[in-house]
């Protein structure tokens, strides 16, 4: 992010805390690892037709690609572009290994719940997101897969996944720059593939601001994305 931008708002997300709200067309989004090994699972929403929501296989697809960086959108279902990542400290954003559960988090952590621990329970990523879908008007059936930014899993030739413990460090950061009015939807529980114990999941601060002029263009070097993006200014009605 150019430091000259004008930070519009900004909100610190504690470890294994959730958070949601519209993201305004025009505007850039930094997520940034306060401390290092934070996990940000988002899911994304059309604002005025939540039937249209973020899909994992077109986004993949249509680049040729199994994990998302800078110079990759994220696309809907209806084949619109919601986002364009313009920037990334961290190289690798998982795309494949969706969210905790109340189960897995109890099996690996043990039970912390709030009536005992309060601000200190152990969330875990579903739980976060369908408490913010909630306030939205949506709930499980609208839970699809989700991208993980800060966290690494790459697949051996048997298929098999690996965690990269340690790959977001301190500081690092990811901007996605809107071209639709996004609903986003962000749970900061710890990645389900993530051994790291005991439960401590990583803050992850937000800040809003304007995009650059031509900070899109960074995505636009793969025809799909052009088509996406065009898909996007036409649901607006702009040339």
């Amino acid at each position: 992010m150019n430091q000259q931008n004008n930070i519009i708002w900004q909100q610190l997300i504690p470890g294994g805390c959730h958070w949601s709200g519209i993201v305004r067309r025009g505007t850039t989004l930094r997520l940034t690892d306060v401390d290092g090994g934070a996990n940000a699972a988002v899911l994304f929403f059309n604002q005025e037709e939540k039937l249209e929501r973020y899909n994992m296989a077109d986004t993949l697809k249509s680049q040729h690609t199994f994990r998302l960086t800078k110079g990759h959108a994220c696309h809907s279902d209806m084949g619109r572009m919601f986002c364009c990542i313009t920037a990334d400290t961290t190289g690798w954003n998982d795309t494949v290994c969706g969210l905790s559960d109340a189960d897995l988090i109890q099996q690996k952590y043990g039970t912390a719940r709030y009536q005992e621990h309060r601000n200190e329970m152990f969330r875990s990523g579903l739980d976060g997101m369908l408490i913010e879908l909630g306030k939205w008007g949506l709930g499980m059936r609208d839970v699809v897969a989700n991208i993980n930014f800060f966290s690494k899993v790459t697949a051996d030739s048997a298929g098999d996944l690996k965690y990269h413990a340690g790959h977001s460090k301190a500081g690092d950061y990811v901007e996605l720059s809107f071209v639709m009015n996004t609903l986003v939807i962000l749970s900061a529980a710890p990645h389900p593939l993530d051994p790291v114990k005991p439960y401590q999941p990583g803050a992850v601060n937000l800040e809003l601001f304007d995009t650059p002029p031509d900070a899109t263009n960074e995505c636009l070097h793969i025809a799909e994305n052009i088509r996406a993006l065009q898909n996007a200014q036409h649901f607006y009605c702009e040339d």
